[in-house]
């Protein structure tokens, strides 16, 4: 019976780990892909770009009833940057990955409801959820988001 379990757990990391081309992803590559918040609102995709890892908005419900291409960044404290649109908006930044601790650290992430930029950063769970922290300087006095991957086959596509 235990040879069973140390298999099911085998073959969960391996599934983990290989991404949709067959090849092994890194470590630090875990956090890649499609995360929607447990609270069913928004929905990330995070990526890695020059050696840093960023997250953009690709859906969210918070629209008033109104397109969510509708939407622009008019609460940023930069006049210029007022009329980019939230959908599509990159809200986390140069998140490096940590091996020693298996986490992401020092990103920043933008809070377009505030037009605040945060201290920010993630770490992967026993359950494999993704866990976001945005602070202020020190992580004890900040704010968590927590994610679940989306897997290939689920849609985008939600209804308000």
């Amino acid at each position: 019976m235990t040879m069973k379990y140390l298999f099911c757990f085998f073959v969960l990391i391996l599934i983990t780990t290989v991404n949709s081309n067959g090849q092994v992803k890194q470590p630090s590559e875990l956090i890649c892909g499609r995360w929607e918040s447990t609270e069913k609102n928004l929905i990330v995709q995070v990526y890695m770009e020059d050696g840093k890892f960023r997250a953009k908005i690709l859906w969210y419900n918070d629209t008033e009833g109104k397109p969510m291409d509708y939407w622009t960044d008019e609460r940023n404290p930069n006049p210029a940057l007022r009329s980019r649109k939230i959908l599509g908006l990159s809200v986390l930044t140069n998140l490096t990955y940590h091996p020693e601790t298996n986490s992401w650290e020092d990103g920043v992430i933008y809070d377009s409801k505030h037009g605040r930029e945060w201290n920010s950063s993630a770490y992967l769970d026993k359950k494999g959820e993704l866990k976001v922290k945005g602070y202020w300087h020190f992580k004890f006095i900040g704010k968590t988001m927590t994610f679940t991957r989306i897997t290939a086959g689920e849609s985008l596509v939600k209804s308000h």
